[in-house]
């Protein structure tokens, strides 16, 4: 699971603290990462390790494996930097910032307040019934044949309609847009992540001058009425701002349904809890997040630092894996183990200022998939045969997942 990096290190780096972890292969394994991958590496990494391969294109950084020090790095925006750390401008030669996401104080405290009332928790409450509707014509398609593949028929749907109505982008092209996300996100080709991610900018930046000139009632023709520091948002923030919905809303709620429902497939007595008192579905998306969240986020060091005396230099990359965060034994009683009543903290929607701005919509839309899969869904199972198989990378999820049932 874990072996030397072939690469040369940096000098600062000495060799018995450096790695290269399956955990970040962004390939497709045959193992659960939640169940080996990451125990393993709570088992036999320190609290910081340089890992060869942390960022797509096995580029290297430091790894963090305890929550203490991953909650000191989060509230220090000071010492550790959000400029440019996806890297997603620079690929292509240009200099916009995914906003808010990798924005710093003070301007990101700008921007929050511009974008916190639309996505506020009364706001998306008001989007509930819209998600139910959503949920059950969807189910409905499949439900009376006995089976379905869930990633396909359901979860990398579901959310995804959700955005692409807020933007108002075209349901038509989603096949497309999640293929850009997918190569984005869930590949080690350098080449072909900078390629889809001009793809994504062309198609933005095209679609925001439609907007401009021909204004809507949609959200997009919305931010142009945005403020920050006293003026308007221009063209540059106006785009970082729809690059970052689109690649947020895209992805992650898709990735942790997939292992939420996996994981119910494998434990039919789990899934017969939640059937039996659906009012415990709120705490479960809450343990959920703890158990399967699927990101792993960076900061940047800005200046020289120290953590667990290693040395942190200006410009190197500290990953924080939210996934590895929920399985830390000196933070959560016996981690492995799922329980619907542990109201444990966690950061997988993010921590300190940057909590993730569409939180609120990710619960609702965790929520109903449950609630509306478990009312008009008989027990459900792995597909006999089905072999599953993990995405292991920067978001793990699996890829597909055939389950069945008794009609």
């Amino acid at each position: 699971m874990a072996s030397a990096p072939t690469q040369e290190l940096p000098a600062h780096v000495p060799a018995d603290k450096a790695v290269w972890l399956d955990f970040f292969s962004r390939s497709n394994v045959d193992v659960c990462p939640q169940e080996t991958m990451i125990p393993e590496i709570h088992r036999t990494l320190g609290p910081i390790t340089w890992c060869s391969n942390i960022f797509p294109g096995d580029h290297g950084g430091w790894l963090l494996t305890k929550v203490d020090d991953m909650h000191a790095v989060l509230r220090d925006p000071d010492n550790y930097t959000k400029n440019g750390m996806g890297k997603f401008a620079q690929s292509i030669g240009e200099d916009w910032l995914v906003i808010p996401t990798e924005t710093d104080p003070p301007i990101h405290g700008e921007y929050r307040k511009a974008l916190n009332p639309f996505f506020a928790p009364q706001k998306i409450a008001k989007m509930r019934d819209e998600l139910h509707d959503r949920a059950i014509r969807q189910i409905e398609e499949f439900k009376d044949r006995g089976h379905c593949e869930f990633v396909e028929d359901f979860s990398s749907k579901f959310p995804i309609y959700i955005v692409l109505d807020l933007l108002g982008l075209p349901q038509e092209r989603m096949g497309e847009f999640l293929q850009w996300e997918k190569d984005i996100f869930h590949t080690n080709d350098f080449e072909l992540r900078t390629s889809s991610i001009r793809k994504v900018v062309d198609y933005l930046k095209e679609m925001i001058a439609d907007r401009r000139a021909n204004p809507g009632d949609d959200y997009v023709s919305g931010i142009f009425d945005y403020e920050v520091e006293g003026r308007k948002w221009n063209d540059k923030e106006v785009f970082g701002h729809c690059f970052n919905l689109f690649i947020g809303g895209l992805d992650t709620v898709t990735s942790m349904l997939g292992n939420i429902f996996t994981y119910l497939a494998k434990n039919p007595d789990k899934q017969q809890e939640l059937r039996d008192d659906p009012k415990k579905i709120v705490l479960a998306v809450e343990e959920f997040l703890r158990a399967f969240a699927p990101v792993s986020v960076f900061r940047i060091a800005a200046k020289e630092i120290e953590i667990h005396g290693q040395k942190i230099m200006p410009g190197d990359y500290v990953g924080i894996s939210t996934a590895i965060a929920g399985y830390d034994p000196d933070y959560y009683d016996n981690p492995e183990e799922i329980r619907f009543d542990r109201k444990a903290p966690h950061i997988s929607l993010g921590f300190g200022i940057h909590k993730c701005l569409g939180m609120h919509l990710a619960r609702m839309e965790m929520h109903t998939a449950l609630e509306q899969w478990l009312k008009l869904v008989p027990p459900f199972r792995v597909a006999d045969g089905f072999q599953i198989q993990y995405h292991a990378g920067n978001i793990l999820h699996v890829p597909r997942l055939e389950l069945q049932w008794d009609v």
